[in-house]
């Protein structure tokens, strides 16, 4: 990820934000440093303790997120123009739920410098404030930059990551299902816990809709344990889900398909009342009908 050098103070060239901090704040023992050290700006040295403090307390809880607020707004006004602290107020709006003021932070952050959330941190805060504020296409585009470079990410935040970007793939249309399977088999691969549950549903529901039943099935047979909805009611399913509402109840309709069937037709129907235009609409019409009453066993749905 490159920035531009912004400032007189540091080296006129780009670089990359590896460590927490940005190349206007130089890496610690290099040649930018050492233009650092040489400048001698109290500004600069201030601005760069900000950006330090509010990135390490991003990783922690909403009162750590508060503070990280408060440090990357001071930050912006000791050495104004530089993307960096409308990055970390972004991040930090997100983590308190605040997201359209994130969006406008971190929109803000890509107008002063169009490679400002190419760090992998950025990048899921922008895909996550996207797909959670309605910008299904540009979440979808976001996530798709991710993915490639979830690496530097730990493996629960790429589990994350690639559970939701299938979310947003296979939730905004129908062409989006090659996506979303490779996504959510990835996503499935590191998940655990919560994550690995809502991961299962999710490919189970996309393998259905791409009309691959029988490989949805066998899936949901083999690592679909329990209640669905026990696991997608909880803090961590919301978490993931968030991206893409509408797309629990689906998940828990064709989870309950084999065992409660009048909870499966409650779910469908709520899909369809919560989903509006959803390409999906057809398909849980489907899943209904084959359902057919209150009783009896269901029809194999194709």
């Amino acid at each position: 990820m490159t920035w531009l050098f912004a400032s007189t103070l540091v080296l006129a060239q780009a670089t990359t934000w590896t460590t927490g901090r940005p190349p206007e704040c130089g890496d610690p023992g290099g040649r930018a440093g050492n233009v650092w050290e040489r400048a001698k700006s109290p500004e600069l040295r201030r601005y760069c303790d900000l950006v330090a403090s509010a990135s390490s307390k991003l990783a922690g809880t909403a009162a750590m997120a508060e503070a990280a607020l408060a440090s990357a707004h001071e930050a912006d006004q000791v050495l104004p123009g530089h993307a960096a602290p409308l990055v970390l107020e972004g991040r930090a709006l997100a983590s308190l739920g605040r997201l359209e003021d994130a969006l406008k932070a971190l929109t803000d952050a890509r107008a002063r410098d169009a490679a400002a959330l190419d760090d992998p941190l950025a990048l899921v805060a922008w895909a996550r404030v996207l797909a959670r504020t309605g910008h299904t296409d540009a979440a979808a585009e976001a996530y798709r930059a991710l993915l490639p470079r979830a690496s530097a990410m730990s493996a629960t935040e790429r589990a994350s990551a690639s559970v939701e970007a299938g979310l947003v793939a296979m939730a905004r249309s129908a062409g989006g299902l090659d996506e979303a399977v490779a996504a959510l088999r990835e996503g499935l691969r590191e998940a655990q816990d919560e994550t690995q549950a809502v991961a299962v549903t999710a490919l189970a529901l996309a393998l259905d809709r791409r009309g691959d039943a029988d490989e949805s099935r066998a899936l949901l047979v083999e690592r679909g344990k329990g209640d669905p909805r026990t696991v997608l009611t909880s803090t961590r399913a919301g978490e993931l889900l968030a991206v893409a509402p509408a797309e629990g109840s689906a998940l828990a309709a064709l989870a309950l398909e084999s065992s409660d069937r009048g909870g499966a037709r409650d779910a469908w129907e709520k899909y369809l009342a919560a989903a509006g235009t959803s390409p999906w609409a057809a398909h849980a019409r489907a899943h209904l009908a084959a359902l057919g009453g209150n009783h009896g066993p269901a029809r194999r749905i194709r």
